[in-house]
């Protein structure tokens, strides 16, 4: 009988990809879970390799050399275009699965898996669909924070028809991966803010526009990320326009978001510091003045490793097990 069994009933859980930074998240926050057990960490090209977690180490393996039907929930934070056929493994195991890769996301350009039904895991928008499902498509950072900040007014269709949205969200360099990059040395990034996947060629945009046309919103979506010098973390800046002037912003999204244990509403305009290595979207709303027609601006923070990956796919890993959603989250 394996080891886990004696584990005060811990369901085993096993993470693809653990050698990225989500996949290290990813690890750190299922070992500590009160009702998951860490099984196996893989890592193909760092087989063999340590990876500290608080308290102990683990040593990675070989995604080859897994038994996936070891694990009851699998995580796979492979890179897109790798993931879609593990994902297929996991699930022919047995296992429940949470996919972090762009793969399963609706909106892309090339369908991996077009006849695997894997809801999009924002819990704010599909619980229900997440609880039922045995594959869960995790968001992207910057749509989580993008969507989360539009969904109040688009659910009301209180934007006007047409008009553009425009979304500037600046993200830490941990999102770019830790893959060997000149241009993300640390001489290249400190002290320096630049934008990249300009003129509207973010691949985020593909989930962003699905997902955003799914609830029945009729918009330009323009996107611009931007490369900030900091570790972790996303705050987004999102410009719309509305179809009416609203008295009192706060009020609606306090409303929307009532009763979400992860969307706190702030008074004022976020900062990283107070999302980083929680997984919680912080967000304040405010009117623009000296504008023509009535406007908007919604500020969104989060961690782009916790809320924006990692803490999201352990929140949609509770949902899949029908445990507490707030289980083993930093808040």
């Amino acid at each position: 009988m394996k080891e886990y069994a004696f584990n005060m009933h811990k369901l085993p859980v096993g993470v693809l990809g653990a050698s990225g930074y989500a996949g290290q998240e990813l690890c750190a926050l299922a070992d500590r879970h009160p009702h998951f057990e860490l099984v196996f960490a893989a890592a193909h090209s760092r087989a063999g390799e340590s990876l500290r977690l608080p308290g102990r180490e683990i040593v990675m393996v070989s995604a080859d050399s897994v038994a996936l039907g070891d694990a009851s929930v699998i995580f796979s934070a492979l890179p897109h275009g790798a993931s879609a056929s593990w994902v297929i493994k996991a699930q022919q195991s047995g296992a429940k699965v949470v996919d972090l890769s762009a793969d399963l996301r609706p909106g892309q350009p090339e369908v991996a898996i077009p006849d695997l039904d894997a809801p999009y895991g924002l819990p704010e928008l599909n619980r229900d669909a997440i609880r039922t499902a045995q594959v869960v498509a995790n968001p992207g950072c910057y749509p989580t924070a993008t969507l989360l900040g539009l969904l109040p007014l688009v659910t009301r269709e209180l934007l006007l028809p047409g008009a553009p949205v425009v979304v500037d969200a600046a993200s830490g360099v941990t999102g770019a991966g830790n893959a060997p990059r000149p241009d993300l040395l640390f001489g290249e990034v400190t002290e320096d803010f630049r934008a990249y996947g300009v003129g509207n060629s973010h691949r985020h945009l593909y989930e962003m526009r699905a997902t955003l046309d799914a609830c029945g919103a009729d918009l330009d979506l323009l996107f611009t990320p931007h490369l900030l010098p900091v570790a972790r973390g996303i705050l987004a800046t999102i410009t719309v326009t509305l179809r009416e002037p609203l008295t009192d912003p706060l009020a609606l999204f306090r409303t929307h978001y009532a009763v979400e244990p992860f969307v706190e509403i702030a008074n004022a305009p976020p900062r990283l510091r107070e999302v980083q290595h929680r997984n919680v979207a912080r967000i304040f709303v405010t009117p623009i003045a000296h504008a023509r027609r009535p406007m908007l601006q919604i500020f969104v923070a989060i961690d782009n490793l916790v809320k924006g990956a990692a803490g999201q796919a352990i929140q949609n890993a509770n949902l899949l097990c029908d445990f507490d959603e707030t289980a083993g989250l930093p808040l």
